[in-house]
């Protein structure tokens, strides 16, 4: 196994053990947060009826409009923020953070922050 695969391979079973310990409901759904190095996206997730409620990511039209690109702290505190309002407009206030196996910091912490200043509690 090369370094690229043992990398991924640590971030899958990093997923696998956040999520088997958070869940999304309809009252409370989760917040999912995906990363890569040229984008950022979040999703609002009901696992038990398998339904997304709302996204935002880098790449959508609004964001786009702003005229920033990429995915830094900046893009991803604007992202959590995009994500928290269209999560209050469906009447979603309370949610349960998912980080997808990366670290509490960074552009993760950002848009967890930009969310919270977005109206959205956890």
């Amino acid at each position: 196994m090369d370094k690229h695969q043992a990398k991924r391979a640590g971030l899958k079973r990093r997923e696998r053990r956040v999520r088997s310990k958070i869940n999304g409901t309809p009252e409370r759904p989760r917040l999912s947060v995906h990363r890569t190095n040229a984008n950022i996206y979040a999703q609002l997730i009901d696992d038990v009826d398998a339904k997304t409620i709302c996204t935002a990511s880098t790449l959508d039209p609004e964001f786009r409009a702003l005229g920033k690109i990429g995915s830094n702290k900046e893009a991803a505190e604007i992202v959590g923020k995009m994500v928290g309002k269209r999560a209050v407009e469906k009447g979603v206030t309370t949610v349960t953070f998912d980080r997808g196996g990366r670290i509490y910091h960074g552009r993760v912490k950002a848009l967890a922050d930009g969310a919270r200043s977005a109206g959205l509690q956890f």
